[in-house]
């Protein structure tokens, strides 16, 4: 079962091309919910401590509430992913969660590490930037609205990278996550190749705002 979690931030909604279809698991964390109604998508579930929610605004039939507390040790993302596990979710897209503060950000690009080591399959994007994380493994990115892509290295060390089809290639490249040198590439024709032998690491997509 695939998971679409909406969650807060600015979001360039012209840019994302993930949307959920048929009986996909739609999931909003808190103010998640403005961004999913923007996207045109109704949620089946809204989940928080609404702090970022109005809640005199009306809410349609049919949307199952679950409110947390306000002090909690996960936050409203965290716990829509862990909902979406529970429900059987295999793959999960999240949208939003790239801007604004960088402790959510860096929290939020955790869960890509985290989700990783459990085989699921799941992408954050906000639409300006869109995020996976790769261990011992590899991904074709299809040109579709990014004009940028970095592997950043996750791991003291991450062997074995190699990149095809883009301005900068790589052939069995190593990165450290103290010298993140592999930043801005582009993609030269329809897609790129990235392989990781070896290691962790965070494949950003993005754009100038």
């Amino acid at each position: 079962m695939k998971a679409f979690i909406y969650t807060g931030g600015t979001i360039h909604k012209k840019n994302i091309s993930e949307r959920p279809e048929g009986d996909d698991l739609i999931i909003a964390a808190d103010g998640g919910y403005h961004n999913a109604k923007a996207m045109g998508v109704m949620p089946r579930i809204l989940l928080g401590d609404f702090d970022s929610l109005d809640r005199t605004e009306p809410l349609p039939e049919g949307i199952e509430l679950l409110q947390v507390p306000a002090e909690k040790d996960d936050t409203d993302t965290q716990l829509a992913v862990k909902l979406a596990l529970e429900k059987g979710a295999k793959s999960i897209t999240i949208i939003g969660g790239l801007d604004g503060r960088l402790d959510h950000t860096l929290s939020n690009l955790a869960i890509l590490e985290e989700l990783s080591a459990k085989h699921i399959s799941v992408v954050i994007t906000n639409g300006q930037n869109r995020a996976r994380f790769l261990r011992d493994n590899g991904v074709i990115l299809i040109r579709d609205g990014f004009r940028y892509f970095s592997i950043l290295a996750a791991d003291p060390v991450v062997k074995g990278v190699t990149v095809e089809g883009c301005k900068y290639p790589l052939k069995k490249a190593k990165l450290s996550r103290t010298n993140q040198y592999a930043v801005s590439n582009e993609i030269v024709g329809n897609c790129a190749l990235i392989e990781i032998k070896k290691g962790g690491a965070w494949v950003v997509e993005s754009n100038d705002k």
